[in-house]
């Protein structure tokens, strides 16, 4: 057994740094004879820091009284080039010869000891791992960009991790638990990275220098009792002393370690997160004891993690037994299959509620075994998966949310402990063979399983859907969410959502479109018009082989319809005229002018085409506005409504804090709702056989109230409930499939002739299933029956219509 010296991990050897390739500065100036930056510590008050602020030490390495009245300190992030009015601290004072100086910065809302009596205090941000420090002779914010260290009236220099500036090469990055030091603090040979060591803070002032944290702790503990059969750990707060693991992970700036002994209790973890720089050499199998304080780390909605912070860590033997990973599902631990948590946790029911089972596994290294995918990769490194067993899935192999059931079985693998990018593509119904590995962590509101290696894809095949084309007497109406589009796109976006127009939805007769972005996108100007985007995104069709189509919209009020900040969203109708179809314009459109149903030459019109539904009622704060256009086919009216309703951010998360997730955003769409309904209410009211075709992003289930208050009076029918369970679906998150996108009719459209339906649906599954996608939406296509109008009475196309 090898006893390895104790080693605190504050203190860890720092990796050299490579110098290869970088331009060097040469010396920064004269080597000061007196006062010289002696520390930096940018970690206070940040996770696993002990300490509650932000400092920077000076130190007067000569032989007489310094003043720094009227001096400063300065600070500017690792790649800026500006300097701050509020980057400036103000010194006061003397420093005695051989003394120091210290100057307190922000503070963060952990740590547990504060600094010894500082001689100034400001509130700098100051970056726990890189930055860069300047000691100034005036109090006037520097204008030397990057090119500090040399500059007139600094004095002296400090330049830290990544910093773009320093003084011959920049100190090692730091972190949450390391300060760079000059060692010894007499040192100044004008090179950041020889004069300064990475380690423990050691805060110094006028006033004298930081006691050492009192020793001692709880003894006697294992990782189940630190962990317990709860949420937050008994001992949260407490310092533990000699806590027994094998070390099962090591990253950068933590390591996760695991009882080889774990009790009989199912319930309480073995596992635990050791947050800070492992020690030098530091590898899985290792047996370690670590003290540290137990902390539970989290952000505000979110669960919290048990972690070790501030940790001293005894290797003890470095060929332990290595720890049998836990297998999740057939053969090993079944996660719930319907119950995410049904009693604000008030008990802890592993074997029923799912954010209990996974909390019961947290930081222990875990096994999932042939893994079956329900979600494609994400930009973020993950990939959603399922094991045998679980369900409801889809006809195409993902897994459905039912109105009780959001599949807490859901397993979602995370590429944090990987390299970045090598988390392989894959679609819904792929196949991850075989064993894969990885630790149960929390971030960003889920459990995630951190992968030690990336998996190998099986592909499924999963195949892009293509819809029927119309037939003569048929009329093919859609919606399709195009995520962002703007004239500012690169072409091989409109390349390929055009041939999802063309290739996968026939190219519809009408098509309702959702995010549509002004023409300069996310530049946040005083532009509104979209004409340069559709035109763009009505060339690639035709370029991909579709119809020259035309289209309508209407300009909202500048940064007044939600979305990316800049790019003034909104809906639009595309159509095409060479199968029949008409747009009937009526003028009168704009931005705040509301459509009215009213009734011209004795028939249901609209009082503008296009015009907007109630655009400025408060339903439709911050949010895209429903347009309404009149058609003509076949010698009959159409009324379609184009949708795009308020989003579901600010919602709370499946596994969140708050249990059951408050839904907020609902609030504004059940407003929506009422608006868009009543106006399909006045249309039928005018015309009980008034063809009306409602569709677009709803961004609400097929079962929630906001689609139960547009079906409330019978005006409109939803279709997407009309299919079977396993079918209604247009959008993945986080590898739960779900119904976001609707398409509703009117009853005369319902019912065709001899008892015949009057439709044929089709959610066209090409986007939401898939790593490469050109939105995040499904597209869906209705084909309506309309029989031909004969006789005086038939509407007529365009501008006679009115």
């Amino acid at each position: 057994m090898l006893n390895r010296a104790r080693a605190t991990l504050t203190a860890a050897t720092v990796a050299a740094l490579s110098l290869t390739g970088l331009a060097l500065a040469g010396p920064a100036q004269a080597v000061s004879d007196d006062i010289v930056i002696s520390e930096v510590f940018g970690g206070g008050g940040n996770s696993g820091a002990t300490l509650k602020q932000d400092f920077i030490e000076l130190y007067n390495r000569g032989t007489a009284e310094v003043d720094v009245t009227g001096w400063s300190v300065q600070y500017s992030s690792s790649g800026g080039t500006t300097w701050a009015a509020t980057a400036v601290t103000p010194l006061t004072g003397s420093i005695p010869p051989g003394t120091s100086y210290l100057i307190q910065e922000a503070a963060g809302t952990g740590g547990t000891v504060d600094l010894p009596t500082p001689d100034v205090t400001d509130d700098i941000a100051m970056s726990g791992t890189a930055g860069k420090v300047a000691l100034v002779k005036n109090v006037t914010p520097l204008t030397c960009a990057a090119d500090c260290d040399t500059a007139a009236g600094v004095r002296d220099f400090v330049g830290y991790g990544t910093a773009n500036d320093f003084e011959t090469a920049p100190t090692a990055a730091l972190s949450n638990t390391t300060s760079a030091s000059r060692d010894p603090v007499t040192t100044d040979t004008d090179n950041n990275l020889e004069d300064f060591t990475v380690g423990a803070p050691t805060p110094c002032g006028t006033g004298g220098c930081a006691s050492e944290p009192p020793p001692g702790g709880t003894e006697g503990l294992f990782i189940h009792d630190i962990q317990g059969a709860t949420h937050t750990s008994p001992y949260d707060g407490e310092r533990v002393v000699d806590v027994p693991g094998v070390v099962t992970v090591v990253a950068s700036n933590r390591f996760y370690m695991q009882d080889p002994a774990p009790d009989a209790d199912p319930e309480t973890s073995e596992g635990i997160l050791v947050f800070g720089t492992p020690p030098a050499g530091l590898a899985v199998g290792e047996s370690v004891l670590v003290d540290g304080t137990v902390d539970e780390f989290g952000f505000s909605g979110s669960l919290t993690t048990t972690e070790l912070v501030s940790p001293t860590v005894t290797e003890v033997d470095p060929a332990a037994t290595p720890i049998a990973p836990t297998v999740i599902g057939p053969g090993g631990r079944t996660p719930p299959t319907v119950v995410i948590e049904d009693d604000q946790f008030t008990s802890f029911d592993p074997r029923t509620d799912g954010i209990d089972f996974y909390e019961s596994l947290e930081g222990m290294l875990v096994q999932v075994n042939d893994a079956q995918v329900v979600g494609p990769t994400s930009g973020f490194g993950e990939i959603p998966v399922v094991t045998a067993g679980a369900g409801p899935r889809t006809n195409r192999g993902g897994i459905i949310i039912r109105p009780n059931d959001f599949n807490p079985e859901r397993i979602i693998l995370d590429d944090a402990l990987i390299a970045s990018g090598k988390m392989p593509a894959a679609n819904v119904r792929d196949t991850l063979p075989g064993a894969n590995f990885g630790v149960l962590d929390y971030s960003f509101n889920n459990f995630k399983f951190l992968v030690t290696a990336a998996p190998a894809v099986a592909s499924g095949g999963l195949q892009r859907e293509v819809t029927a084309a119309p037939t003569a007497n048929q009329l093919a109406v859609a919606t399709m969410n195009v995520e962002n589009l703007a004239a500012t796109n690169p072409p091989e976006k409109f390349a390929q959502l055009a041939s999802i127009v063309v290739d996968n939805m026939r190219s519809p007769d009408v098509v309702a479109l959702e995010e549509i972005q002004d023409n300069d996108g996310p530049t946040n100007s005083v532009v509104t018009d979209a004409s340069a985007t559709f035109e763009a995104f009505i060339a690639a069709i035709a370029a991909a082989g579709g119809p020259t189509y035309d289209y309508r919209q209407i300009n909202p009020v500048d940064d007044q319809d939600g979305g990316q900040p800049g790019g003034n969203i909104r809906v639009g109708f595309l159509f095409r005229t060479d199968r029949g179809l008409a747009f009937v314009d009526r003028p009168g459109g704009d931005a705040t002018t509301p459509v009215q149903v009213t009734e011209i030459n004795g028939r249901t019109a609209l009082s503008i085409s296009p015009g907007r539904i109630e655009p400025n009622d408060p339903a439709w704060e911050d949010s895209r506005k429903p347009l309404a256009g009149e058609f003509t086919y076949r010698g009959q009216t159409l009324f379609i409504v184009a949708n795009h309703f308020n989003s579901k951010g600010g919602d709370q998360a499946l596994f969140g804090a708050n249990q059951p997730p408050v839904r907020s955003s609902e609030n504004q769409r059940h407003q929506q709702a009422e608006l868009v309904r009543s106006f399909a209410d006045d249309l039928i009211a005018s015309d009980p056989e008034a063809r009306v075709v409602v569709l677009g992003d709803i961004n609400d289930f097929q079962f929630s109230e906001t689609m139960r208050i547009l079906e409330s009076t019978g005006s409109l029918t939803n279709l997407i409930s009309r299919l079977p369970v396993n079918e209604q679906y247009t959008y993945v998150f986080e590898g739960n499939s779900q119904a976001l996108d609707h398409t509703l009719l009117s009853p005369s459209l319902l019912q065709g002739r001899f008892g015949r339906p009057g439709y044929v649906y089709d959610v066209v599954h090409v986007n939401a299933e898939f790593a490469d996608q050109a939105s995040d939406h499904d597209t869906q296509v209705v084909r309506l029956t309309i029989q031909r109008c004969f006789g005086r009475n038939c509407a007529r196309p365009g501008p006679a219509a009115a």
